[in-house]
């Protein structure tokens, strides 16, 4: 007799016996056993190439470039618009809320070869849209590839005839990616895929980030839902390709951005062997501001005759779209340094001595507006950092004794007005892409022209007017001086600077 109170469960049946529902148990602890052995990362089928994807790539490998750069200035591009490159109308208007109306030089010069399946290398300094560029052009790819059908065709799934049960489809394997874009820093590619993310989803595809520093769970879980371009850096992408995680069997386009910092980070091995494992097929875009020789063996194994792009966009230039350059004299940029600073951006170097230093820091950040300043060692950032708050100031850091999570939540305060100042270390320079930055303040200055010009690329971005300060000690013009030499111009000025009340 049932308890006063007691109610059943809705699955319980008074007729089935203590030796049935063993054999229940043992029949469905045999299906966990199963599906655990099934759901395995190794067992599961997200490493193997499609044959479509295997044969079109075959028959349609991409396209050779022209042996020589072709320059391209802005006045080159004037007159076209994102929907002559050959862009369609969705990712126009996704653009245009990204605030990008009229195409830059780098992208009306690489979005036509890319959509036309050429191996890419472009050259463009910091500011100059280049995230946009390869952003446009690999989601306006995918879907050409697509529609020809490089990934085959999903099938159907049969409807039920009238009076029986619909039936649960077979499991289907992982959607894996068609894209892969790889950035030397965390911070670089969380941006990266801020830029991607909303033209991606604009037609439909999913966007994932896989970066160190963060928890595989998260990532896992994207993978499991289905990613069509994933964004990342070298490491992490490797470390979940060897576990069998990520597949990128079926990757048909590659871009690779910022790679000289790469090289510069001791990656370029970890890139070469991520490569290796895309098909050999596939289409790869390379973009950065300076191209040396810790990229060669990058171009030289994966990217057969690129088209070659170096963007010039400096105002009254000699350089004119006519003029060309070897792919060999490109990567042999560092030792000419081919760079110039842009009309907009004003540039000087000024003298403080050290006991004054705090004072002139002070008074410049003030008069700065929205400021980034850059420190040599972690420990002086934050001692700047400390300072300015002191004063005050709305101002946050950025530096490798935060942790990632506090890095991301500083890095947005910044990015959404939250704080007016940035204090940063180098290694967070190729990381920072904010479109309004009044002022670069280098409290220490830099030790090379390739620090130099990524710091300065901070600013004057989009066409906007930005100023770039280098604070140095009585003892280091003469380093300085050689600075400017190699960078091939001189500052607005170069001289004794005392903070007021001194």
């Amino acid at each position: 007799m049932a308890r006063r109170g007691y109610k059943a469960p809705g699955n319980f049946d008074p007729r089935r016996s203590p030796k049935a529902k063993k054999q229940a148990l043992g029949r469905a602890g045999a299906d966990s056993d199963e599906n655990a052995k099934r759901n395995k990362p190794q067992n599961r089928k997200i490493v193997a190439q499609n044959n479509d994807f295997v044969a079109y790539f075959s028959a349609n490998p991409p396209l050779p470039g022209p042996l020589e750069a072709t320059r391209t200035t802005p006045e080159d591009v004037a007159h076209l618009r994102f929907e002559d490159l050959g862009l369609g109308g969705n990712i126009v208007r996704a653009l245009a809320e990204l605030g990008a109306t009229k195409p830059f030089a780098i992208q009306a010069a690489t979005i036509p070869d890319a959509l036309q399946g050429h191996h890419l290398l472009g050259r463009a300094r910091p500011g100059s849209g280049k995230t946009i560029a390869f952003a446009a052009a690999v989601v306006e790819r995918l879907l050409r590839l697509k529609a020809a059908g490089a990934f085959g065709a999903e099938a159907a799934r049969p409807k039920a005839k009238r009076g029986e049960r619909q039936q649960r489809p077979p499991q289907q394997a992982v959607r894996a990616p068609k894209a892969l874009i790889l950035a030397p820093t965390r911070e670089l590619a969380l941006q990266i895929d801020r830029t991607v993310q909303p033209i991606a989803r604009s037609v439909g595809l999913f966007t994932g980030q896989f970066v160190g520093g963060q928890p595989f769970e998260p990532q896992l879980h994207a993978l499991k839902r289905g990613v069509d371009i994933a964004i990342g850096t070298p490491g992490r992408i490797e470390d979940l390709a060897k576990r069998g995680h990520l597949g990128l069997g079926q990757i048909a386009i590659t871009v690779i951005d910022e790679a000289d910092h790469m090289a510069e980070l001791g990656f370029i091995e970890a890139l070469q062997r991520v490569l290796r494992l895309t098909p050999r097929g596939g289409q790869r875009m390379l973009f950065s501001a300076t191209l040396d020789r810790g990229v060669d063996g990058v171009v030289k194994e994966f990217m057969p005759r690129p088209a070659i792009h170096e963007i010039d966009d400096v105002a009254g230039s000699a350089t004119t779209n006519a003029a060309t350059t070897s792919a060999a004299a490109m990567t042999a940029s560092t030792e000419t340094f081919d760079w110039s600073p842009q009309p907009n951006v004003e540039h000087r170097a000024l003298i403080v001595l050290r006991e004054h230093k705090d004072q002139a820091l002070l008074q410049l950040v003030r008069e700065g507006g929205r400021v980034i300043v850059f420190c040599r060692t972690r420990a002086y950032a934050a001692h700047v950092a400390e300072l300015l708050a002191a004063a005050h100031l709305r101002v946050t850091s950025l530096h490798g004794d935060l942790s990632q999570a506090r890095r991301e939540l500083n890095l947005y305060s910044f990015t959404r007005g939250k704080a007016d100042v940035l204090v940063a270390t180098d290694v967070a320079a190729r990381g920072i892409h904010v479109d309004d930055i009044d002022l670069v303040l280098q409290a220490d200055p830099p030790d090379d022209p390739k620090a130099y010009v990524h710091r300065a690329g901070r600013t004057g971005r989009v066409g906007r007017a930005g100023r770039v300060l280098t604070v140095i000690p009585r003892t280091r013009q003469k380093r300085t001086r050689e600075l400017f030499e190699t960078l091939g111009f001189e500052p607005a000025y170069f001289g004794d600077f005392v903070p007021d009340g001194v």
